[in-house]
């Protein structure tokens, strides 16, 4: 059996539709949209839509750090629009109808935290599962998926704006992976919370990870947990007892899938 794992294709469609290759089956990872291009400023919906001077500064503000200043900065440009949610829906919805179209049959997908899982149902085919806090057996073995990002404990989502981030509560987080029993491949969009694999060494700062991803690994002990969102992590894979912990990498930029057999 050979299965093609992709994560963070962030528009990149093209790469999308060949991915599953020679595969007998692909694996999504999430983050399909491209909201902010930070290699190409004048590209992703934000380019588009504001320029690319501002791509330039939204990428200064998050490089910092600045939550709240990069927060006031988005919250100003959505004044520039007549009606900001029609117009990013449309965009969204532009994106995702060439994105699910290049996908192979057959594909399981699970949203990543620059998605809108909402509007999945309208573009997944026949030949698109998609799965979030399920199980699916592919070549006799269970693959349980998870997607989104959590939020730190405690720590509210923000007030529904005309951009959605798939950022779950860290009590939406943990139910959502505790449906995921017994599994022998883990598919997530972020990694299981150890620091070297967390941390993007270009943004020099951990990235969002999950410490109940680290306790389904502990306690089923699965022979590989997949996953991407860090584009430029410290380490790549490692070890946690007998299960491979692999980054499948930023499929935007390398346009490869990760290849996994048995």
């Amino acid at each position: 059996m050979r299965v093609h794992v992709v994560s963070d294709v962030h528009g990149n469609a093209d790469a999308l539709g060949r991915a599953g290759d020679g595969a007998d089956a692909l694996i999504v990872l999430g983050d399909l949209i491209d909201f902010v291009d930070y290699h190409d400023p004048q590209g992703g919906i934000l380019g588009r839509l504001f320029g690319p001077e501002v791509t330039a500064r939204f990428a200064q503000l998050r490089s910092r750090g600045a939550s709240g200043e990069l927060g006031e900065f988005v919250r100003t440009l959505w004044t520039r629009l007549g009606d900001p949610a029609a117009v990013i829906d449309a965009a969204i919805r532009e994106q995702y109808a060439e994105l699910f179209g290049a996908m192979s049959a057959p594909t399981y997908a699970t949203p990543g935290n620059v998605d809108r899982p909402d509007l999945w149902p309208e573009f997944a085919t026949d030949g698109v599962r998609v799965l979030d806090g399920e199980v699916a057996e592919i070549g006799g073995l269970r693959f349980g998926f998870v997607g989104g990002a959590p939020l730190p404990p405690g720590v509210p989502p923000r007030p529904a704006g005309p951009w959605r981030a798939y950022m779950r509560t860290a009590e939406e987080f943990a139910t959502a992976t505790a449906r995921l029993r017994d599994v022998d491949v883990l598919c997530s969009h972020v990694p299981p919370s150890v620091p070297e694999l967390a941390y993007d060494v270009h943004a020099r700062r951990p990235e969002t990870s999950s410490p109940e991803l680290l306790a389904v690994i502990h306690r089923d002990r699965p022979r590989v947990a997949l996953f991407g969102h860090v584009h430029q992590p410290l380490c790549a894979r490692t070890r946690i007892g007998c299960t491979e912990c692999v980054n499948v990498g930023h499929f935007r930029s390398t346009g490869t899938p990760h290849v996994l057999r048995w």
